[in-house]
């Protein structure tokens, strides 16, 4: 919900911070694949209970998933790139509630299958309507660095990323967290199909 305008404010120092890394040599893949790291070491964290200390390599995930795509503006942006890129992302963001089932299953197994449930509605929804306009030829207005349309919803990467950190915070209301964040990926997933419904029931233009 609020990705568009983050990404407008950080886009200075992002770019600042990706034309360093460019010049150094530095590749946008490189970036993916070390923020992945991140990620994962923050779910393993969560998994055998230092979930307090997992924000840490949690926020270094988001972080450097910022900054691949402005690294490979500054280089040469690849298909191979962005495939990666929202592969990696979706995988983390199915390893932090598998971690919290994990590391309390009895507590939290449920509502993590719950949430995960939810992922694949947000997820597919995003993705199958990315690969249609794709086919029509349609870019995305509102994310136009974005290497395939982006479309928005209530819950984006912002909204998941505090999501994953309040239940870091407050890991003994995860359950409740999780259930109420997948009512909002659901209302997310509800606004896709209808967007998809409505905009690919119109001949191309």
């Amino acid at each position: 919900m609020f990705d568009r305008q983050l990404l407008a404010m950080t886009k200075p120092l992002v770019d600042a911070v990706a034309q360093t890394l460019s010049k150094r040599g530095v590749t946008a893949n490189q970036v993916s694949l070390t923020g992945f790291g991140f990620g994962l070491l923050a779910a393993l964290m969560v998994t055998y209970g230092d979930i307090t200390l997992a924000i840490i390599p949690l926020l270094l995930n988001r972080l450097l998933d910022g900054l691949d795509g402005a690294v490979a503006r500054f280089s040469a942006p690849t298909e191979r790139g962005a495939f990666l890129d929202i592969t990696l992302d979706f995988l983390f963001y199915a390893a932090v509630p598998l971690a919290f089932a994990f590391c309390d299953p009895d507590r939290n197994a449920l509502a993590a299958a719950v949430l995960l449930a939810s992922f694949i509605g947000t997820g597919t929804s995003f993705l199958a309507y990315a690969i249609m306009a794709e086919k029509r030829g349609e870019k995305s207005t509102a994310y136009p660095s974005k290497s395939f349309y982006y479309l928005g919803g209530l819950t984006e990467g912002f909204e998941t990323v505090l999501c994953f950190v309040a239940m870091c915070l407050w890991r003994e209301h995860f359950a409740l967290i999780a259930f109420i964040y997948a009512a909002m990926c659901s209302v997310t997933t509800v606004t896709r199909l209808v967007a998809g419904w409505q905009r690919f029931g119109t001949p191309k233009s």
